[in-house]
């Protein structure tokens, strides 16, 4: 890290569940992940060691952490402790989150 403002050539770009686009950045010990779902995109049932926490930007999404769900919108919170599976859903148009995570998730950086 050489400066306090990164530029966009340092950022991560990724598609996963094949159709989500997350643009991600990582410091030493947090990383943020900007998820754009598509209308009906679907991020699937999942789970990593990683700690999660986020925010719906924009849209709604139907979210399922554990045994609990609820339909998120724009403001809205969550957090997904490590090993806990979960499962997001675009309800009604395109969903923009943003994630963070600790540690770091190396296969987005």
């Amino acid at each position: 890290m050489q400066s306090f403002f990164p530029a966009p050539e340092e950022f991560g770009r990724h598609v996963i569940f094949g159709s989500t686009h997350i643009t991600t950045l990582a410091g030493e010990h947090v990383q943020l992940s900007l998820a754009d779902i598509p209308a009906n995109g679907v991020i699937d049932w999942h789970d990593h060691p990683n700690e999660q926490m986020g925010m719906v930007i924009s849209g709604a999404a139907f979210f399922q952490i554990g045994s609990e769900s609820r339909t998120l919108h724009a403001g809205d919170m969550f957090r997904i402790p490590g090993g806990v599976r979960h499962k997001v859903e675009a309800v009604g148009g395109p969903v923009r989150a943003l994630d963070a995570f600790y540690p770091i998730r190396d296969e987005y950086r």
